[in-house]
């Protein structure tokens, strides 16, 4: 069984759990860290719920913002922040469910790294056709 703290690892932490995690260490709220941005409230929880993602641009502020490496903040490793405390022991039903989460969370990314490819192909054949 993993760590207890492995699911804020590298390998699992999305860009919306470091975002909110870097927003959070900052002391930052959302609609304060929206307005240094210059984006809506909504836009900002999108990102952290991983709805939607931030152009370039707006990653390297956020970077400056919040004091954290522009590759940790898109990969987790680099200059960033250290993973939450938790106070005692995951219990076992949860580390269990955290667990699923980490596996359907990689098949996911998997999937969707599978259709993407597939789109590709179906465009790149269908070129012609249209």
């Amino acid at each position: 069984m993993p760590d207890d703290q492995d699911w804020y690892s590298e390998a699992t932490a999305t860009f919306g759990d470091r975002l909110a995690g870097a927003r959070e260490a900052v002391g930052l709220t959302q609609p304060q860290l929206a307005k240094k941005l210059g984006v809506k409230v909504k836009t900002l929880r999108d990102w952290e719920e991983d709805l939607s993602e931030p152009r370039a641009n707006r990653i390297q502020m956020l970077s400056g913002l919040l004091n954290v490496s522009l590759s940790w903040l898109l990969t987790g490793e680099g200059e960033g922040i250290d993973a939450p405390e938790i106070g005692g022991e995951i219990p076992q039903d949860m580390s269990v469910a955290l667990s699923e989460l980490r596996q359907i969370q990689t098949e996911m990314t998997q999937l969707s790294g599978r259709m993407a490819r597939l789109e590709k192909r179906l465009r790149k054949s269908t070129e012609g056709l249209l």
